[in-house]
């Protein structure tokens, strides 16, 4: 690693500490107002965590439960076999009006972006950052290796690096790029990341959220 690089990585590590504490402080109104209306509207917790990869690991990335309780992959498996088969088709998402998983609160903190706010802590505790690749499912991942196989060297790429909470593809489209486009733009993000394009994608997020509208 470049001495640039080094002062790159320290930089960036302190944005995400003094980020994450200062928005946890700034949308804390918010969050608790989330958390009583999904403890109110719906049995189960209020965080869910799932495993992610990020730097040749695996962690735990917590957001506010948008989904009934229960292991809803293996339901809409069984249940929406059709739906099923669409959400791999669509590389593992389904729109919020055809996903019988998602609560009606959760439609609303999706669609806001509110369910991803407790990866602050996330961010706070060094596995995730402000900027960088979409924290995959490691399942998603060996899926669509097999499935996108022009995708492989980015996948390889994607998985060296930490996941971030917004990155490069989200101000890129968004939901509207499929996995292989998504792999590549979030390999060209690792392999050119500097502090310019960091701050960049920071000032676009906002505009993309109120794209989704």
């Amino acid at each position: 690693m470049t001495k640039n690089n080094q002062l790159f990585f320290i930089f960036k590590r302190l944005v995400d500490i003094v980020s994450s504490i200062t928005l946890l402080i700034l949308f804390s109104p918010i969050m608790l107002i989330t958390a009583v209306l999904i403890k109110i509207t719906s049995p189960g917790p209020v965080i869910f965590k799932q495993k992610r990869v990020g730097r040749n690991q695996t962690f735990l990335m917590y957001k506010f439960r948008s989904m009934y309780i229960g292991d809803n992959d293996e339901f809409l498996k069984t249940k929406y076999p059709e739906l099923w088969e669409k959400y791999k088709k669509l590389d593992w998402k389904l729109p919020m009006n055809e996903d019988p998983r998602i609560t009606k609160i959760g439609k609303y903190i999706r669609a806001a972006s509110i369910d991803e706010m407790p990866q602050f802590i996330n961010v706070l505790k060094g596995e995730m950052s402000l900027v960088g690749p979409r924290a995959y499912r490691d399942e998603e991942l060996k899926e669509n290796y097999q499935k996108y196989p022009q995708a492989r060297k980015h996948i390889d790429i994607i998985r060296t690096a930490k996941p971030g909470i917004t990155g490069l593809w989200q101000v890129s489209g968004r939901n509207d790029v499929n996995f292989q486009q998504r792999a590549e733009l979030d390999a060209k993000y690792i392999s050119q990341q500097s502090i310019v394009q960091d701050i960049l994608i920071i000032f676009k997020t906002p505009f993309a959220m109120i794209s989704r509208w």
